[in-house]
């Protein structure tokens, strides 16, 4: 099952390679999801694997959803190559949801690093700042939040020490919201973090992703 995707930018990191959510990646990302305690950590359902590459096809199209499945450089067998799924090497990944319709500026963002081998590592970290870093270039995001089940202590303590900031809390979902406001001076540090960044871009259907320009910057 091959899927056209709306994003073709890969972001290689010092330890995490970000690339785009591809066909070939649903049956690992689907043996993760039978889980129940990622199903809990990441407030998700149980799906079938058709249902899986439906969402997967869902995600490439949806222009208010970017995700990137995230690649531990540990795993990579042989040459890292730019447009080709690296299954073996995937940890997790990384999504923003740009659902505010009062704000189309504002992006939730989640992590998930699914693979106990990768965890411990600061992938989790890398995975959000570049993240963070590519929506605030491509998508001019001002503000960031996450909504974390008040159970998940490693979510919420890698939010807050990115600098999230408590501003609601649901007893209904037992969730805590955190929010981050992007500054001139911390989108200053998001850019220049994109310096240590290796960016690649394909073809694309989509004008915002094209504003990576493929280069690799040392």
């Amino acid at each position: 099952m091959v899927t056209t995707m709306a994003i073709q930018v890969s972001l290689e990191g010092k330890r995490v390679v970000l690339v785009p959510y591809m066909a070939e990646h649903v049956p690992r990302y689907h043996n993760w999801m039978q889980d129940e305690e990622l199903l809990q950590a990441t407030g998700s359902e149980p799906l079938s694997l058709e249902q899986e590459y439906e969402m997967q096809i869902s995600w490439t199209q949806d222009p208010n959803k970017r995700t990137f499945i995230v690649l531990d450089k540990d795993f990579i067998k042989e040459d890292l190559l730019h447009g080709e799924p690296h299954v073996e090497a995937m940890t997790g990944d990384v999504n923003i949801y740009m659902n505010d319709v009062d704000d189309p500026k504002v992006a939730e963002v989640e992590i998930m690093i699914a693979e106990p081998g990768s965890r411990g590592k600061g992938l989790g970290k890398e995975s959000v700042l570049m993240m963070m870093a590519y929506a605030v270039k491509n998508l001019e995001i001002h503000k960031f939040t996450a909504k974390i089940g008040d159970s998940n202590s490693a979510s919420l303590s890698l939010f807050r020490k990115l600098g999230f900031e408590e501003s609601s809390y649901s007893n209904i979902f037992k969730e805590v919201t955190l929010e981050y406001i992007v500054t001139d001076l911390r989108r200053a540090e998001l850019l220049k973090l994109l310096e240590n960044v290796i960016t690649h871009t394909l073809s694309s259907d989509n004008p915002s992703d094209l504003l990576l320009t493929e280069e690799a910057i040392a």
